[in-house]
């Protein structure tokens, strides 16, 4: 019994794996990037992006790439555009299957069997015939211009008949579009000379505003340059001013300070000078009584000798003591008075010789005073020939004077060319009696008076009779 449930329980297991295996391989799942197409006795059916179960034998399914198709349209033949020029055309397409069920199904029905080779070639036929058509209606500015507008009118075209396969342009790019004519190349030298010679415009405009620009900057900057240069100037000016007017208050107070210290220096050199009389006066006078001292002590010591003496005299004989006593006294009695007539004698001397330098000054001053008045009188009393005289025998120290400079000279060398009448050294000797012609000029310049008419007015001398008794008559 237990037998059987084993091997009924091993059978049922077995049975069950058979049946999921088959469930297994009889479903058929589709990615997000393909369609699963099944056709059968249920009809066909469109499965994307989930499973489904496949019955054998009575069912099959086939795969459809819903993925992006990009090819390059380039045609052999070249294509002639509304002006009649062959251009060649190169573009790339990215075609890919629509999603929607009915155009899965018909793309199925068009492209199931065919490689995706021959599938490329079929749509590549169409867009390479549609591209023919839209660039005869364009001429080649228009292609080469807005290929944009190329692409559009493509897509619009080309959607009709790819929709009946099935099929969307999802882009359509003009890649390269040239031709053998150079037609092209010629169709851009207009713009390319315009162009260069707008840019040659706008640069020389650009030079001109910019040497402009440049002119009003350094213009700018020189007149800055100049303001600053000015604002320079001026605060050097005062500068200058502030530091001519510190040093001149400097100077002054330099000065001040010199006045006030020389003025110090006086009266320091004027009080000692003084105190230096006055110390000189005190050391004399203490000289005269160190003198006076020292007499003073003499005589004392003298005095103290005379009484040494006399003891001496009175212990051995008393009257030859009294005898020497005697003439001692007479002897120290005439040397005191001697003494002290010197020094009456030396101050009476002291005295009379400062009373006597007095006098002298005095009657020195009042001689000098008188002597000036009677000049003074005498002067007025000078007739216009005692000036002539006066001059006269000044002339010759002012002449003197003005040749003393000369005498300095060590060495005078003369160079004659011979053009006038004195040459040599009669030339120098002219030049000197031309310094003493000049020497009435300058009594005339100092005095206020005319020569000439002083000596008109002189009275005429008398003559002096000679030896022989004849007076020579003299004017």
């Amino acid at each position: 019994m237990t037998n059987t449930v084993v091997v009924i329980v091993g059978l049922s297991l077995l049975a069950v794996i058979l049946l999921l295996a088959m469930l297994a391989k009889m479903f058929r799942k589709a990615g997000p990037n393909e369609a699963l197409i099944v056709y059968g006795f249920r009809g066909p059916r469109v499965i994307k992006g989930h499973g489904t179960v496949i019955f054998p034998m009575v069912e099959n399914c086939r795969e459809l790439s819903l993925e992006l198709m990009g090819f390059d349209v380039a045609p052999q033949q070249d294509l002639y555009t509304r002006q009649g020029v062959a251009v060649t055309v190169e573009a790339v397409a990215q075609i890919k299957v629509r999603s929607d069920q009915e155009s899965i199904l018909t793309a199925a029905e068009q492209f199931l069997t065919k490689t995706p080779s021959q599938r490329e070639g079929l749509i590549r036929l169409v867009m390479e015939g549609h591209l023919r058509g839209i660039i005869g209606q364009l001429t080649v500015e228009q292609i080469v211009k807005e290929p944009e507008m190329v692409a559009d009118r493509m897509r619009s075209t080309c959607s009709d008949d790819l929709s009946k396969m099935g099929l969307e342009v999802v882009s359509f790019t003009i890649k390269e579009v040239r031709d053998k004519n150079e037609y092209i190349t010629n169709m851009g030298r207009p713009d390319i000379v315009r162009i260069r010679r707008d840019a040659d415009v706008a640069a020389a405009e650009a030079e001109r505003d910019t040497a402009i620009r440049r002119a009003n900057a350094l213009r700018e900057s020189a007149v800055a340059k100049a303001a600053a240069d000015q604002e320079r100037v001026i605060a050097e000016t005062a500068s200058l001013a502030r530091q001519a007017e510190a040093q001149r208050d400097l100077d002054i107070q330099k000065a001040q300070y010199e006045e006030q210290s020389r003025r110090q220096q006086a009266q320091a050199d004027k009080a000692y000078e003084i105190q230096t009389n006055i110390m000189q006066q005190q050391v004399t006078a203490e000289q005269v009584k160190v003198q006076q001292v020292e007499k003073e002590q003499q005589i004392k010591v003298q005095e103290a000798e005379i009484l040494r003496h006399e003891k001496e005299l009175i212990s051995t004989v008393l009257k030859q003591a009294e005898v020497e006593r005697q003439r001692i006294e007479a002897l120290a009695a005439a040397e005191k008075t001697r003494l002290a007539m010197e020094a009456e004698g030396r101050a009476s001397a002291i005295r009379m010789q400062g009373e006597a330098e007095a006098a002298v000054i005095f009657q020195k001053g009042e001689a000098e005073a008188k002597a000036m008045n009677v000049k003074a009188e005498a002067y007025q009393e000078w007739n216009q020939a005692a000036v002539v005289d006066r001059i006269i025998t000044n002339m010759a120290d002012v002449v003197r004077a003005m040749s003393e400079p000369l005498s300095k000279v060590d060495k005078v060398t003369i160079v004659s060319t011979g053009n006038d009448g004195a040459t040599g050294v009669n030339k120098l000797t002219g030049d000197f009696t031309k310094i003493a012609a000049q020497v009435p000029a300058l009594f005339e310049a100092l005095s206020g008076m005319d020569m000439r008419e002083l000596m008109s007015n002189v009275t005429a001398m008398k003559p002096r009779p000679n030896g022989n008794g004849s007076s020579p008559e003299v004017k």
